[in-house]
């Protein structure tokens, strides 16, 4: 039957439409569901999509600004500066440190030779004019000082020493330490026999070769610091004794005077300036040859003595490290009072000698002067000239002490 199965068909395409239109409605239903739920998850956690951005864009500032503190920080800048400072300072105060400690004998020799040349230099003064004019006595040639150039007169030409005192000792000992070092290996090498070993052991007396290693560095040192120190004691000399040369009765002939008058009232600079002027550039090293064998034979007995009683002084109070402040205090005045007994009349020829050569000039011939050893007049001032070297070695030698243990002691 053509009608009913065509019926049929109709009815079972009806059902199949009916059923997709349900399953699309419960499809619609479910997914309505689902973006209700998901919604209402949104809303829970950012209700207002504005906060949502002003949130994401705080979380992101704070983000940047934990990741880079010292650049936003101006207190971190600062304690980073400063820090760097501290830092570039404290490397600085570090390698002035260790400079100092290389060259504490250079240091100390400086520092301890301004102040025993200020300390003594009055006593040096009257040294000098004892040497070159007749004086009664000390007390005598101090009152005629005074009364005729008061105060000052006791210090004029202290510029000179200054400079040159304090050059030449720093140089002196800079040589005379290494000069030591040398003469010792080379015993050490040829003869078996460690001179520094010896003489740093406790209990120990000097013995032949220590003291001639000593004197032997100590002459070394001393020939090489005239070529320095002839030209500023010159200038020394003749401040100190220039208001005594320009007096008439003092000049060898009347032609003189004016020469002599010339150095009146100058410093050290145009002193100098005036030797050049009347004795040439040669002028400044009047006398050179007595001012080395004065330094020589001087810095020799110096440094011979100051080592040997130094270590005898140890030994006999019972310290073994050689640094006793009185050992060193006696040691030095004594190196002094001995140093100055032996070349005395050395010294004061070459001083008479340069005191007759400034009032002279250019081309003329000076008279030579000669070394009488044991000679009363070769000795004028003496007592003088052995209690200012006690005091300025005294002085110089315990500052000079004090101050290398003192640096030696810094931590690197």
């Amino acid at each position: 039957m053509p009608s009913s199965s065509s019926s049929s068909q109709q009815h079972d395409g009806q059902q199949q439409q009916q059923q997709k239109q349900q399953s699309q409605k419960q499809r619609h239903s479910d997914l309505s569901k689902q973006s209700n739920t998901n919604s209402d998850i949104d809303e829970e956690f950012c209700p207002d999509p504005r906060l949502a951005t002003a949130a994401a864009a705080a979380a992101a500032l704070s983000r940047s600004s934990s990741a880079t503190p010292s650049s936003s920080s101006p207190s971190a800048t600062t304690t980073t500066t400063t820090t760097t400072s501290s830092s570039s300072s404290s490397n600085a105060v570090s390698s002035y440190q260790r400079l100092v400690k290389r060259y504490r004998v250079e240091v100390a020799a400086s520092a301890s030779s301004v102040l025993s040349t200020l300390t003594t230099f009055p006593l040096d003064s009257v040294k000098t004019r004892m040497q070159t004019y007749r004086y009664a006595g000390f007390l005598d040639c101090v009152r005629h000082t005074y009364h005729t150039e008061k105060f000052r007169g006791f210090f004029r030409g202290v510029t000179a020493p200054m400079a040159s005192i304090t050059l030449v000792r720093t140089v002196s000992f800079s040589i005379y330490q290494r000069s030591k070092y040398v003469y010792c290996d080379w015993v050490k090498r040829n003869f078996a026999v460690d001179v520094m070993a010896h003489v740093s052991s406790s209990g120990s007396y000097p013995n032949l070769w220590s003291v001639a290693t000593f004197g032997a560095a100590g002459a070394t040192a001393g020939s090489c610091i005239t070529v320095i120190a002839c030209p500023f004691e010159l200038t020394k000399l003749s401040a100190q004794v220039s208001v005594l040369m320009a007096d008439k009765k003092n000049c060898p002939k009347p032609g003189s005077h004016a020469i002599a008058a010339s150095y009146q009232n100058k410093g050290t600079l145009k002193t100098l300036g005036n030797i050049i002027k009347h004795r040439g550039f040669g002028g400044l090293y009047t006398g050179f040859r007595l001012h080395l064998m004065r330094d020589t034979l001087g810095t020799a007995t110096y440094f011979m003595t100051y080592e040997s009683s130094k270590q005898l002084l140890t030994t006999f109070g019972g310290d073994g490290t050689h640094s006793n402040p009185l050992a060193v205090l006696v040691a030095g005045g004594l190196c002094g009072i001995v140093s100055w007994a032996l070349i005395y009349p050395v010294d004061s020829a070459k001083s008479i000698y340069q005191r007759n050569s400034l009032m002279y000039s250019r081309g003329e011939k000076v008279e030579p002067v000669k070394i009488r050893f044991f000679q009363r007049n070769m000795y004028r001032g003496l007592g003088v000239s052995m209690g200012r070297s006690c005091a300025v070695n005294a002085v110089f030698f315990s500052s000079f002490e004090f101050l290398k243990k003192r640096i030696k002691a810094w931590e690197d």
